[in-house]
């Protein structure tokens, strides 16, 4: 029931917030409450009435209390739309058995829903079932464009390392316990029966570095480097997404010690039950095997990803062996400030500019947001300059001017992050979140 409290008070502060009046609704429902948690979906569809964990909450409420029929047509609405959950698709099929009716035409093709016992099917491991892939009505087919052996991310040996980051103390501390002291003592991780490779999953707010300190930490150690978008791997061809994720892995392998780096991982390894049809759930399949050394050996390659938002993450990815290291990169604090500052800064005429005054008034900043600062500096500069025809440096004044225009960006991510830590922590993966917000 504290929970329960504790949710309410904080929707009266923030009556729009969605995802914490699912996490009301779901404790409630979990109290038996069914009654007041379909008023609580209620009023999260009135906020975002296309949410389709809101839809599908709200029908298994209806359907708990006997309302199949409505139960029904909210299913009908949200599986129309083209992220509905593979959840939804089940229990409809299951609704319109028990109740005798058809279900709409169009609804249920290429979904897997149900197993002969009834129950939905979602193993770790699929096997790869072509009909699945439609798209638009239409099966996709197979590409003989793109040959496994062409690598889609480029190979680049950094020529940055730790040196080159502005702080993150704690942050680089870990990275090097995880993925550098084992290729610094092979034989003492050999004598252990330690493996060198595994996985790190850095997240936090945007804009605060991850991307800067996976190419610095392959500098670090002299390895080599890949980053890897959702461009690079995505394919409209069935099956070859998953054949460019296992190329990307096979060409790491071959040139060891290699860190391969998932910008915005979640795009590419989101909760399969979130998923409309099963192709992102074979890449997912794919992916996994991969992390796993299914058939081949990792080791010597470092897997590093980031993400703004973990909690989209599916859960299998955080088990040992996988990212079984997840850091959390907050913004910088005051002296890490004050280095980004001056790295931006360097080569631009700004005699006499104290990076430190500046830094200590731009709390919650991203290294993002101190480059904006610098950026609007510069454009006021360069503006008096055209008109009076003479150069000035950027000084002190300039950049606290500067600094008034811009709004630290960190502010809305953690407003965010702080729900999860609170109300969807059950194992602790956020506390650095409570943490960093002293709130433990």
């Amino acid at each position: 029931m504290g929970q329960i409290k504790d949710l309410k008070e904080a929707l009266e502060s923030s009556p729009g917030n969605v995802p914490l009046r699912r996490l009301l609704a779901e404790a409630l429902e979990n109290e038996g409450q069914l009654e007041p948690a379909e008023e609580e979906y209620k009023k999260a569809l009135k906020y975002d009435p296309a949410d389709p964990r809101s839809q599908l909450g709200l029908a298994k409420i209806c359907h708990k209390q006997g309302k199949n029929s409505i139960a029904i047509v909210i299913l009908e609405q949200l599986l129309k739309s083209p992220i509905a959950p593979d959840e939804a698709a089940a229990l409809y099929a299951q609704l319109c058995r028990h109740s005798g009716e058809a279900p709409e035409p169009g609804l249920l093709e290429s979904r897997v829903v149900q197993d002969d016992a009834g129950e939905p099917t979602d193993p770790e491991y699929e096997e790869l079932d072509e009909s699945e892939f439609v798209v638009d009505g239409m099966q996709r087919q197979a590409s003989e464009d793109w040959a496994p052996e062409d690598v889609p991310a480029e190979f680049e040996k950094p020529k940055i390392n730790f040196s080159h980051v502005g702080g993150m103390t704690s942050v680089k501390e870990e990275i090097s316990l995880k993925i550098i002291l084992p290729l610094t003592n092979k034989d003492l991780y050999k004598a252990y029966g330690k493996a060198i490779g595994g996985g790190i999953l850095l997240y936090g707010p945007p804009g605060c570095g991850k991307t800067h300190l996976a190419r610095a930490t392959a500098g670090q150690i002299n390895a080599g480097f890949i980053a890897i978008g959702l461009h690079d791997v995505l394919d409209m061809w069935i099956g070859q997404s998953e054949q460019k994720l296992h190329a990307i892995f096979e060409h790491a392998r071959r040139n060891t010690p290699c860190v391969l780096f998932f910008d915005e991982v979640d795009a590419l390894a989101a909760s399969r039950t979130d998923m409309r049809a099963s192709a992102g759930r074979h890449l997912i399949n794919q992916f996994l095997s991969e992390l796993d050394g299914i058939g081949a050996t990792n080791e010597g390659v470092l897997v590093l990803a980031a993400t703004n938002a973990p909690w989209h993450l599916d859960s299998a990815f955080r088990r040992p062996g996988r990212f079984d290291r997840i850091i959390l990169v907050p913004p910088p604090d005051a002296d890490a400030r004050a280095e980004i500052l001056r790295i931006l800064l360097a080569g631009k005429p700004c005699n006499g500019m104290d990076a430190g005054k500046v830094a200590a008034r731009a709390e919650e900043f991203s290294g993002a947001d101190l480059k904006a600062i610098v950026d609007l500096a510069i454009e006021d500069k360069l503006r008096h300059a055209l008109k009076t025809g003479k150069q000035e440096s950027l000084t002190t004044s300039d950049m606290i001017s500067a600094l008034k225009k811009v709004k630290p960006s960190t502010k809305e991510w953690f407003a965010t992050a702080r729900n999860y830590a609170l109300y969807s922590n059950e194992a602790g993966i956020y506390d650095d979140i409570l943490k960093y917000l002293k709130m433990k």
